[in-house]
């Protein structure tokens, strides 16, 4: 179960933000009627997007994962 400031990875892209599958985001607002606001943030503190999000477009951060950077534009 997903809950507010949960760490998600997302699980498509989104070119439309610069956003790519296994990007990381926090939970800002869980709506009502199923769905998130995710904030996808650079790893000094810079928000790059908050975007609105069904469920099947995130999910929970598992065991053993890592995570990994990339630049963005």
């Amino acid at each position: 179960m997903i809950k507010d400031l949960d760490t998600v990875v997302l699980t498509e892209d989104l070119p439309e933000h610069g956003l790519k599958r296994g990007d990381l985001g926090t939970v800002v607002l869980i709506h009502a009627a199923a769905g998130y606001e995710i904030e996808f943030m650079t790893l000094d503190g810079q928000t790059l997007t908050v975007v609105s999000l069904f469920p099947h477009q995130v999910r929970p951060v598992r065991r053993r994962e890592i995570a990994q950077a990339r630049a963005v534009a």
